[in-house]
């Protein structure tokens, strides 16, 4: 069955299921039976959907990134037309949304999904698609914001944003940290001593 369809609302419950699972007890506690209680299907609907652990482990991880940057897409054109949306701007906001992100357990999964796709080769080719998804959304919104040769940068902003959130979820540290990291990045993006728009406004002098 393709990824790019939406989801039946039983194989959607299945796959929500499956991120709480792995998002509590890791990839090792997914079982079809406890994949059938935890989302209330019978355990025949578990394996009509999906036919291997590969592809539940893969349609699930997939599925996360889909769902995230649909919401951070939409994020960004809410403030696509916002005058007042430098660079700086959109690292605070960066800030404020990763703060808002609670961890909960279909936040962690994905963390867990990855580690994953290290050992089984056959999650790989899904989570360089995960990771290509996000890419593309930081080239647009990079571009959108005016820094220069933006796909270039957009896999080190993908890396230093899930980065500080993997260090979120360790050690407990405060979104805030994502605003410096990202404005640190922004000042090399735009070249040696060039500004970077309302930057010296909204972050102190380093």
């Amino acid at each position: 069955m393709s990824s790019a369809t939406s989801p039946a609302p039983t194989r959607q419950r299945i796959i929500e299921a499956v991120l709480r699972i792995i998002g509590r007890d890791g990839v090792a506690g997914v079982t079809n039976r406890r994949i059938a209680r935890e989302a209330g299907v019978s355990l025949g609907s578990v394996t009509y959907h999906f036919e291997t652990q590969h592809e539940l482990l893969r349609e699930s991880l997939l599925h996360f990134v889909r769902e995230e940057t649909r919401r951070f897409t939409e994020l960004a054109e809410a403030h696509r037309g916002a005058c007042d949306l430098d660079v700086a701007g959109a690292a605070a906001l960066a800030g404020q949304v990763a703060g808002d992100i609670g961890f909960d357990s279909e936040h962690i999964a994905p963390f867990e999904l990855y580690v994953e796709a290290g050992r089984d080769a056959r999650l790989r080719e899904a989570a360089a698609e995960a990771f290509t998804a996000y890419d593309r959304l930081a080239a647009q919104i990079l571009a959108g914001l005016g820094v220069p040769d933006a796909e270039r940068y957009a896999a080190a902003t993908v890396a230093l944003v899930m980065g500080l959130q993997l260090r979120r979820l360790a050690t407990g540290s405060p979104a805030e940290d994502l605003v410096d990291a990202l404005l640190l990045l922004a000042r090399g993006a735009v070249g040696p001593g060039a500004p970077v728009p309302g930057a010296a406004a909204s972050a102190p002098a380093r």
